[in-house]
């Protein structure tokens, strides 16, 4: 069901391009190149949302706002992740030794912070794309 309200979300906002540039701050030249229907692993249980691989960065953000206290008082947001490529270190695939059709796909920043992402309707596709963009960063890396 939250699939098909993403579906119409992203239908009625004029594409992923769209809402990735209105979503996250972006270099005038940068431009998407894929883009993903996934949950992110957090200590509160998965997000669902949207992975983003652009020209510059992996972004992430959740399909709906989530509810966190400020006090005595209940907030919303969206749960967003942005890192430059150029600060990404390895994309890792991983499958559960315990039910195979579970499938990860672990994402290593430079300075050792993990992220895991889930759910892929392209599993295959979203590793392969991740993997190749992190080649082609470093292979301009000195």
């Amino acid at each position: 069901m939250g699939r098909i309200a993403q579906g119409t979300k992203v239908i009625a906002e004029g594409g992923y391009e769209k809402i990735f540039h209105q979503t996250f701050d972006t270099l005038p030249e940068e431009q998407l190149k894929k883009s993903y229907a996934c949950y992110l692993s957090t200590s509160a249980g998965p997000v669902m949302g949207v992975l983003y691989l652009s020209t510059a960065k992996l972004a992430f953000c959740s399909d709906n706002p989530l509810s966190y206290k400020v006090g005595d008082r209940t907030e919303w947001s969206y749960y967003k992740v942005a890192i430059p490529l150029h600060q990404l270190r390895e994309a890792n695939p991983s499958v559960s030794k315990v039910n195979s059709a579970e499938k990860y796909i672990q994402v290593v920043s430079i300075d050792n912070h993990e992220f895991w992402f889930m759910g892929f309707v392209n599993y295959d596709g979203a590793v392969k794309s991740l993997q190749e963009a992190l080649q082609a960063v470093h292979a301009l890396q000195p």
